[in-house]
């Protein structure tokens, strides 16, 4: 990514993400389907042991929900499937940016608030011509939809700049009994995956 893309992943980024499998099958970019709850969160150095006892302590104060995706819509560039209902994920949202007001989600491109909560599906196509491959990409997915997902975690992912991993994950509605015995709920570092950002200008 470069600077034209309006927010260059910077090495030690973090974000707080929903990972929505039951939609995998949907997805066209190269990464796997979630809901961006904030990008950026704090940088890597700064996730100390506290943050993530306050990260537990935020997301078991939150009841599981389920989220029900039966509709696409676009950004220029994006198609998408919006969460019904989306105020669980916005309230997730609101939590985390009052008490890190400083994590102002897309780095402010998108205004204070960020972008509507949203599953990208693809965000690979040209100005000239995403409207007819969307549109094609509509016809066939249509037929799967309504899925519906139980959100019961969120996870915190970092990247060197150019793959993102996995850090933690954090149940709602309870703390993670790995939270309780070995700490913060770590999630053992993995291999590199091929995955890009899911959080680019046009995701």
């Amino acid at each position: 990514m470069s600077s034209e893309d309006g927010w260059p992943d910077v090495p030690g980024d973090t974000a707080l993400s929903i990972r929505i499998p039951e939609a995998d099958a949907f997805v066209r970019a190269p990464f796997p389907a979630h809901i961006t709850v904030l990008y950026p969160f704090l940088p890597a150095s700064r996730i100390t042991p506290d943050v993530h006892a306050e990260l537990a302590a935020l997301f078991a104060d939150r009841d599981p929900f389920d989220l029900t995706f039966a509709e696409f819509r676009r950004y220029p560039g994006v198609l998408y499937l919006p969460p019904d209902p989306d105020g669980p994920v916005r309230a997730l949202t609101a939590s985390l940016r009052k008490r890190w007001p400083e994590a102002v989600p897309y780095r402010g491109v998108f205004g204070p608030t960020g972008l509507d909560p949203h599953l990208t599906l693809a965000n690979d196509e040209g100005p000239r011509t995403y409207e007819a491959a969307y549109d094609a990409l509509e016809r066939e997915l249509r037929p799967m939809l309504p899925v519906t997902a139980r959100v019961d975690a969120v996870r915190l992912i970092v990247t060197d700049g150019r793959v993102w991993q996995d850090r933690a994950e954090y149940g709602l509605g309870h703390v993670r009994q790995d939270q309780v015995d070995g700490g913060p709920g770590l999630v053992p570092d993995q291999a590199p995956r091929a995955e890009s950002t899911a959080f680019s200008r046009r995701s």
